[in-house]
């Protein structure tokens, strides 16, 4: 069942999924209504998952999913990254490409590969205070306070 993003509570589990680009308004439009319709249908084990997304930046789509009903087994969850597949086939980004990282440039968010991120930190192109996005946050009240961080308090920080 999908609900409003917004509504879910704090304890709701997160997956972020960064795109490697920024998404186009047509591709957004289209993304935003392929969500909708799959978390609509999203069960595990015949139960309704209550679930809602928000996409930020244009590039990263991020889905919670309020387990105090019905909580995402492996199937669903199979599901899920099956439909994100569909969407990395579809638009020809990477979605679920762990081994990069996104940061902020003044208002641009960039896209590197985790070697070329540490190869800008060696170089002081990047510093601690660089806002990361630590898109291994694991609830929303995690996904709210802690996802757009300072290198400084994040995973990042070893290579700053």
């Amino acid at each position: 069942m999908l609900v409003d993003f917004k509504s879910l509570p704090d304890t709701s589990r997160i997956w972020i999924y960064q795109s490697n680009r920024s998404f186009s308004d047509v591709e957004l439009e289209e993304i935003k209504s392929n969500l909708s319709s799959f978390l609509n249908e999203w069960t595990a084990h015949g139960s309704e998952l209550c679930a809602g997304f928000e996409i930020k930046y244009k590039r990263f789509i991020i889905i919670g999913l309020d387990q105090s009903n019905a909580g995402a087994s492996g199937c669903s969850i199979d599901a899920s990254v099956h439909f994100i597949q569909q969407l990395e086939q579809r638009y020809n980004v990477s979605l679920l490409d762990r081994m990069n990282v996104s940061f902020k440039q003044g208002e641009y968010v960039a896209y590197k590969t985790l070697k070329d991120f540490k190869k800008m930190a060696k170089d002081k192109a990047i510093s601690k205070n660089t806002i990361v996005f630590n898109n291994l946050v694991a609830n929303k009240l995690e996904y709210l306070e802690h996802w757009e961080v300072p290198a400084s308090e994040s995973w990042h920080s070893r290579f700053v």
